[in-house]
């Protein structure tokens, strides 16, 4: 009975006084699982990068930081100085993530102050926008969030640490201390963030400790590492806090293109397929106006920010608003590159507290 076996001559891909190499796969072989096998390694070196914005931007951080020295030895972190990892998790109201998954992670050296990693912390609940804008889409908003609501505090090892850097800053730790002396519970002490530094701390590394900012909005803080500088580290002091890691959540899409990030944020809206809707800049403004600018129907407008489209940079300074992600987002007609947009075109959020995060 013939088996129909192959020989030994079909199963060699080289000569015998030839040394295979094994990351090679052979084009001329008649065997079905080496030329699956060739099809699988072209596929993969034919496939595009599964990597998002947020882990290149990353990996470039890391390229043109490990290991940088400054051009001045002012700028040069001393020998001996602390640097810490630090992981700022969502806030406790994010539906998907909440106390599991970092949302962005810095390093910090010990001479740092709480304040610094309080300006390095960006979360989308400081650039919400207040009021309604249906009827003036164009006006550009006075302030955001954070320049009119600037009291936040820190929460370590029993201590409060309130940022007072502005005569608007209010300690908005008192209500907690007052209500913990009326349940008997161990006493707490204050502080000014802007005066404490790292290495005045005593924290455990691991344990999750406390950053509040806007009222209710609250973040957990982890410790996660400490050590001393060495030589493979960042060494320009400019360059600190540094941004390492920043997580990426889905970009809330419009409901009429389904292409570009939401701008705005309608309800009672007679035009919209939903109540609430999301629009992109453009859509809105087609559908919600005319060729003079003027409003169509009743609805009521505001500005959105959408969770993954502003800067992955730190917040940015008082006053400033963030701009479109040129990642996703082309800048508007009539906008030259690197001009400030105008109001309606920038990623604002539903004001009040319509989409706080």
């Amino acid at each position: 009975m013939h088996l129909g076996l192959p020989s030994v001559d079909s199963l060699r891909c080289h000569s015998e006084d030839q040394q295979p190499d094994p990351e090679v796969v052979p084009t001329n072989s008649t065997l079905e699982t080496v030329i699956q096998r060739k099809k699988k390694q072209d596929n993969k070196t034919s496939e595009k990068s599964s990597k998002n914005r947020h882990e290149l931007y990353a990996n470039e951080l890391d390229r043109l930081t490990v290991g940088r020295v400054p051009e001045t030895e002012d700028d040069m972190i001393p020998e001996g100085e602390v640097i810490l990892t630090i992981n700022i998790y969502f806030p406790g109201n994010f539906e998907k993530f909440n106390y599991v998954r970092p949302h962005m992670t810095l390093l910090m050296t010990g001479s740092h102050t709480l304040a610094e990693l309080r300006d390095a912390i960006c979360c989308v609940s400081d650039l919400q926008v207040c009021g309604e804008f249906s009827s003036t889409p164009d006006m550009a908003p006075d302030f955001i969030s954070k320049d009119l609501f600037k009291s936040a505090f820190f929460f370590f090892e029993g201590v409060f640490y309130n940022d007072m850097r502005y005569p608007e800053c209010q300690d908005i730790s008192s209500t907690t201390i007052k209500w913990t002396k009326s349940q008997n519970f161990p006493s707490f002490s204050q502080a000014k963030m802007e005066d404490t530094r790292f290495v005045d701390l005593k924290v455990k590394v691991g344990f999750p400790y406390l950053y509040c900012h806007q009222g209710d909005c609250e973040h957990l803080v982890i410790i996660t590492d400490v050590r001393l500088v060495h030589k493979g580290d960042c060494l320009d002091k400019k360059l600190y806090p540094l941004l390492t890691h920043k997580n990426r959540v889905l970009t809330q899409k419009c409901a009429v293109c389904h292409v570009f990030i939401s701008r705005w944020y309608t309800t009672r809206d007679q035009f919209a397929p939903s109540d609430p809707c999301l629009f992109c800049d453009k859509c809105f403004r087609m559908l919600h106006y005319d060729k003079e600018g003027n409003k169509l129907g009743e609805f009521l407008a505001y500005p959105y920010v959408d969770r993954d489209s502003y800067t992955l940079a730190a917040s940015p300074p008082a006053g400033e608003l963030p701009y479109p992600d040129t990642h996703t987002d082309p800048l508007p007609p009539g906008t030259q590159p690197g001009a400030k947009p105008v109001w309606g075109q920038q990623p604002l959020g539903p004001g009040a507290k319509a989409a706080r995060s």
